[in-house]
């Protein structure tokens, strides 16, 4: 199974507690710690994925919270892939941090925590990406800088432990998904340009 960048201390710190706990013959807090470990790998995974026909893509795995006409937020679970994608091919303008608050991604109240704001610039006009921490941990990672181009469906972070994405849908596209549907990062169209 492919991990995310930059996840290898996540994943191997819980295995050698499990070992330490067994050696110290302390078998009850050594499945815990196993467990611990089992979660990494799952919460870590980077499946490969191709994108879905013409049309912008869904950053991010997770449910559709929030969907109007100019954009929408997708909630990410513990359960689901947290590496975010680029929904169309762009040149990343710039990248803000912002500190904020730390309540459950969500809330509607979480669009204030703490956040990356990437604008990208596209053929179709700019749209701007939020990555949003949640309660835990708290930890954004991006992988492209200003001055990057991507390409759509390319890797460009992700978000640890409970989060949300919110997306600017470019001027003259259509949204195809609506509030409590389910996404795929890098598979899912969520919006299509006018015919």
């Amino acid at each position: 199974m492919k991990l995310a960048r930059n996840s290898t201390a996540w994943v191997m710190a819980p295995i050698f507690l499990t070992a330490g706990l067994a050696a110290a013959g302390i078998w009850l807090l050594s499945a815990v710690a196993l467990a611990g470990f089992v979660f990494m790998i799952f919460f870590h995974r980077d499946p490969d994925r191709l994108p879905g026909g013409d049309g912008m893509l869904s950053p991010a795995d997770g449910k559709i919270i929030h969907a109007v006409p100019d954009r929408i937020t997708i909630f990410m679970s513990p359960s689901n892939v947290h590496v975010n994608r680029a929904p169309l091919d762009g040149f990343v303008r710039n990248i803000e941090y912002r500190k904020g608050t730390h309540l459950p991604a969500f809330m509607g109240r979480a669009c204030k925590n703490q956040q990356n704001r990437m604008h990208l610039e596209t053929d179709d006009g700019e749209m701007e990406l939020r990555q949003i921490t949640g309660t835990l941990v708290r930890e954004i990672v991006c992988y492209v800088h200003p001055g990057d181009q991507v390409s759509r469906g390319q890797r460009i972070g992700m978000i640890r432990f409970g989060s949300r994405v919110e997306v600017s849908i470019p001027t003259g596209y259509n949204l195809l998904v609506n509030k409590g549907d389910k996404v795929r990062a890098g598979e899912t169209v969520v919006a299509v340009r006018n015919s």
